[in-house]
């Protein structure tokens, strides 16, 4: 494992390259979101939501096809009609990222659409906030049976920016997402 984004910068520059000229909107999430907000963490995966189109999904595959990374079109497309997610691999193996499909809901269209501009290894992207960040984490710690990690870079992100952190954002969603009790026990600590 390696600590995020210690040498991951080509191969996120290849990722946003290939979604910036699909013109796919996209947004880094994940570990290396929660490391940016909060302390980083140890990770080979780069996790990013996109909302493409068919036709765009198809550039996107072309432009990766292209490059030495690998990807399953076939997954790619399938993944698509269910929301899912699919990979692309740097050949040497090292680095990994998962291409989330956004999902058709309130609190993903709202998070999408909150996303701010950010330069990460030097790469211009999108990030998810530091708010969406914490909403999300604490779903994948409740689907995860409360997975320790992801509630470690909630606590994290919490730490580094409770003073700016917008508290009645993150209230509103957490009855519907199901993590009142997650956000209430990372609080108590």
């Amino acid at each position: 494992m390696r600590a995020a984004g210690d040498d991951a910068g080509p191969f996120l520059q290849l990722i946003i390259a290939a979604l910036d000229q699909a013109e796919i909107p996209h947004m880094l999430v994940g570990s290396f979101a929660s490391g940016v907000h909060g302390p980083p963490r140890f990770t080979n995966d780069i996790d990013l939501v996109i909302d493409p189109t068919p036709d765009s999904l198809g550039k996107l595959i072309r432009f990766l096809s292209e490059a030495d990374v690998y990807v399953n079109a076939e997954v790619a497309k399938d993944e698509l009609d269910r929301r899912g997610q699919f990979n692309v691999i740097e050949d040497s193996g090292t680095w990994k990222a998962d291409l989330v499909y956004r999902k058709d809901r309130a609190f993903s269209r709202s998070e999408f659409e909150r996303r701010i501009a950010a330069s990460v290894l030097g790469v211009p992207l999108f990030l998810a906030t530091a708010e969406d960040t914490i909403l999300a984490k604490l779903e994948w710690a409740r689907i995860g049976g409360g997975s320790e990690q992801q509630l470690r870079d909630v606590r994290g992100i919490v730490d580094v920016r409770a003073d700016n952190l917008d508290l009645p954002y993150i209230e509103q969603w957490l009855d519907e997402l199901g993590v009142r009790d997650l956000w209430n026990r990372v609080r108590e600590d």
